[in-house]
């Protein structure tokens, strides 16, 4: 095909052919903090989009279609999102927003927080509820004993603490 019939983007148009991320298709649980953290993240967004839109050069609509891609998966994400409330801090039942101290069997304790897909970070022990630990976490009460499935081998823990804020 000759390229006289292939259309060009006008001058004033910025390709984008980056997809949209991805969303998924787990139930969106939320603790306080992860839908603040959501509503955040959308306001400083939103505010990096008005300062953007009386720029006129290819990298700020190239910028600008990067934040628009980023802004409809967090309107995505709080349409869906489900808040979480705390349990009563004396409950000893592991649930999303717990944190949990567990002991492995050559005494080696690790902390985790069970929150949602967007809160989690494992640099902070901020893990999402539908990994393979949390899932083996919920709903399991102090001094109960796990089976932790990892890649490097599985590891025998036991809940020796529970914190529901």
């Amino acid at each position: 095909m000759s390229r006289a019939f292939v259309k060009e983007p006008d001058g004033d148009q910025v390709s984008d052919d980056q997809p949209e991320w991805p969303i998924s298709s787990q139930l969106n649980y939320v603790t306080r903090y992860g839908l603040e953290q959501l509503n955040s993240r959308r306001d400083q967004l939103l505010k990096q989009q008005q300062l953007m839109d009386d720029l006129n050069s290819m990298a700020a609509k190239l910028s600008l279609n990067q934040l628009g891609r980023e802004l409809r998966y967090l309107n995505a994400r709080l349409a869906t999102a489900q808040l979480i409330r705390p349990l009563d801090p004396k409950s000893n039942n592991v649930s999303i927003g717990s944190t949990v101290k567990v002991m492995d069997e050559n005494n080696i304790n690790y902390i985790f927080t069970i929150v949602g897909e967007d809160e989690a970070d494992i640099k902070s022990g901020k893990i999402s509820w539908i990994s393979p630990l949390a899932n083996s976490l919920l709903d399991k009460d102090l001094g109960d004993k796990v089976n932790w499935k990892r890649p490097m081998g599985d590891l025998n823990i036991e809940i020796i603490e529970i914190i529901n804020r």
